[in-house]
């Protein structure tokens, strides 16, 4: 019989395909690649650094900055100094290029809709245990840090006696539960090694 991580390696991979070959599409409709629309996508939410951008993607800056040059010639997106650090180069996006990013769906329509058809108890289980993988591939130093809750200096897990709510987000004062968990929030601020580890541990043990 094949292993457990067999048939979720199988899942995903699947799923990997299928995701690529929709961002294939999307990108050929309005004239990117894959890689220019997720650089549209992201700078569209908030500016990012150069590098940190091409940390997130995974690919090197050399490459990056060649996407960026082509969005740039297509007025999508303009390079400026990081108002924190002057050494530092930000992308932000342009008018034109917010109006193409809105066009982007946030995922292909069939996943959206077999997403909706999780009931709340699979779909928060679902992000969960998304949650634990990533952290763990972190831990790994296998990927860069997310702005996700795990490692977000708001975060506790836990905390509250309600098993519907039971962590809680500092920077807004309230509780929710594995269903709102996030994995890309524009309010992370990253906690110490420390916090994350005790965060890391407590979720982990729930289980």
């Amino acid at each position: 019989m094949q292993s457990k991580a067999h048939q979720i390696v199988t899942g995903l991979q699947r799923l990997t395909l299928f995701w690529r070959a929709s961002q294939w599409e999307v990108a050929k409709e309005l004239g990117l690649n894959p890689t220019q629309c997720e650089i549209l996508t992201r700078v569209a939410v908030r500016p990012e650094r150069v590098a940190d951008l091409a940390l997130v993607l995974g690919i090197s800056q050399a490459s990056l900055s060649d996407s960026v040059a082509s969005l740039d010639r297509k007025g999508m997106v303009r390079r400026r100094p990081d108002p924190k650090d002057g050494r530092a180069r930000q992308i932000v996006v342009t008018e034109a290029g917010r109006v193409l990013a809105a066009r982007m769906p946030e995922a292909p329509e069939a996943l959206q809709d077999a997403l909706a058809g999780l009931g709340h108890a699979d779909a928060a289980g679902l992000l969960r245990s998304l949650t634990l993988i990533i952290r763990s591939l972190q831990e790994a130093r296998a990927i860069p840090v997310q702005r996700m809750c795990l490692t977000c200096r708001y975060f506790s897990p836990h905390v509250h006696d309600d098993p519907a709510r039971p962590h809680h987000c500092a920077f807004v004062d309230a509780a929710f539960g594995d269903a709102a968990l996030r994995l890309d929030c524009a309010d992370y601020e990253t906690a110490t090694e420390e916090a994350a580890a005790r965060v890391w541990a407590a979720l982990a043990e729930v289980g």
